[in-house]
């Protein structure tokens, strides 16, 4: 049987349509290859195994008949915030640990009927509050590449789980670099989507002006084609946009040249770790040599996206999560004697301390008497930063920036500290702030043998131009960065 560890999908659709290999062979040999490293990561939480074979033995069937398609029969996984009917969602939380969705997210729906099989659930911080991994009911995830390091978040589990070789692919969520951050720091690809470019329907939200779902694979080309079956309008969510969705593996192989590409100079600040920073000048050497051309640029109001998104985000966590009161479904406290204190005490037990943070912030920046203070001035500012980035993308088809400013941190190293935490997201929340699509491309490896990616950004609905000058990045890269691997 040939080798079907960290084989993109590209790679591993050909060998099913010829009949190489079986999807129920992929399919057993990643099952057996979780059961036996997943405890030493933690990045599943739930598996789908009898789903996941029954499912892979449809596909084979299908190929059989002469069907095909870029997905049909190639397992995946999925962030433990998005919906499966009939499966737990528990979105890393005490307070949905035992949630039986009655349906399942579109995007579930897309991947199933490309003929995709779902591997099961990856673990994630505590309702996508964190930016480690590190607040999850079920306990951290770890970085394949060092145990003693975290994978980032919230989409830790999913960026581990590939990463590590557990599957080809997965599904994440972005509210303020969730997928981004994590898939810098284990060595992957990870694309956050134009908002409105894949229905939210079925993913539990956080904070809903700022949440997407999106792919994260070992290619820039496994995130074109991830992306091509679960991008559309759908009717089912009120933010999702009706616009023709293009082919986007029209762009992988179209080349850097004649592209103007953006070096915003607000992002390469004191402070940034000088290895990362190298490695992100040295990728915009090689798309310069790769035919592009490199500019500065500005984003004046890049300084406010920290706090404009710590008021917005918990705001609108505030009044999301207000639905888990204990009465309808969920987590319920059984030591209240009276309604008031069952819901106060089903949140208190049922919250993990981050999550309990950010609702109280929340809550007073909507409060009355600072509604105006803090919520409704981070409006304006935002506004601003939406303008900055219309601004920018009059000049260049792409920005490159860091995705974070470190490579991966140490378990606990920023715990205790809530700002230095939230610090971590500085390269990426203005991106969610603007609902613009952005990427991020493994780069390089840090002293320390830890991957470094690269951010690139562009303007709403040009994922086009982001798989464009990826692709040709990827091109250009030391052939060691995709193929090394963790060794567990």
């Amino acid at each position: 049987m040939p080798d079907l560890t960290y084989q993109p999908i590209a790679v591993l659709s050909k060998k099913l349509a010829s009949g190489e290999v079986s999807s129920k062979d992929i399919t057993l040999h990643l099952l057996d290859r979780i059961e036996r490293l997943n405890p030493a990561i933690n990045a599943f939480i739930r598996m789908e195994k009898e789903s996941a074979v029954r499912d892979a033995e449809e596909a084979d069937k299908k190929i059989a008949s002469g069907k095909s398609g870029p997905l049909l029969g190639v397992p995946i996984a999925v962030k433990d915030l998005i919906a499966i009917e009939n499966g737990v969602t528990t979105c890393g939380s005490r307070m949905l640990e035992n949630f039986v969705s009655p349906y399942s997210a579109k995007v579930v729906e897309k991947l199933r009927k490309a003929g995709a099989v779902i591997l099961g659930k990856t673990n994630m911080d505590e309702f996508a509050m964190g930016s480690s991994n590190e607040t999850s009911r079920f306990g951290p995830c770890l970085n394949p590449w060092n145990t003693e390091t975290v994978p980032g978040g919230s989409s830790g589990g999913s960026a581990a789980a590939v990463a590590a070789g557990l599957c080809p692919a997965a599904l994440g969520s972005d509210t303020g670099g969730s997928i981004r951050q994590p898939a810098s720091f284990c060595g992957i690809v990870g694309l956050k989507p134009t908002y409105g470019r894949v229905s939210r329907f079925g993913l539990v939200a956080f904070a809903s002006s700022l949440d997407q779902i999106g792919p994260m694979g070992l290619t820039v080309e496994d995130t074109a084609i991830i992306l091509q079956a679960i991008a559309g309008h759908d009717p089912m969510d009120s933010t999702s946009v009706d616009i023709p969705v293009p082919d986007y593996s029209e762009s992988l192989n179209e080349g850097a040249r004649g592209m103007v590409v953006g070096l915003p100079k607000e992002y390469y600040v004191k402070g940034m770790d000088e290895e990362v920073r190298a490695i992100v000048l040295n990728a915009a050497d090689a798309l310069e040599k790769a035919g592009a051309k490199i500019e500065e640029v500005s984003l004046p109001y890049t300084e406010y996206a920290v706090p404009v998104y710590y008021v917005i985000a918990p705001a609108e966590a505030s009044s999301n999560l207000s639905r888990y009161d204990g009465v309808k479904y969920g987590y319920r406290s059984d030591h209240s004697a009276t309604l008031e204190e069952m819901y106060a005490n089903t949140r208190t037990e049922g919250f993990g301390a981050e999550v309990k943070r950010r609702i109280m912030l929340g809550t007073y920046v909507l409060s009355a008497g600072y509604y105006d203070d803090y919520y409704l001035k981070a409006q304006k500012v935002r506004t601003l930063i939406i303008n900055d980035f219309k601004d920018a993308f009059k000049k260049c088809d792409v920005l490159l920036t860091p995705a974070a400013p470190t490579p991966a941190f140490k378990l606990g190293e920023k715990t205790d500290n809530p700002l230095k935490m939230y610090l971590n997201d500085i390269f990426t929340i203005n991106v969610n702030l603007a609902g613009v699509p952005a990427i991020s491309v493994p780069a390089g490896f840090s002293s320390a043998g830890m991957p470094v990616g690269v951010q690139m950004i562009a303007d709403n609905f040009n994922e086009p131009a982001l798989f464009r000058a990826a692709a040709a990045f990827e091109k250009t890269r030391d052939p060691e960065i995709s193929q090394k691997h963790p060794s567990l």
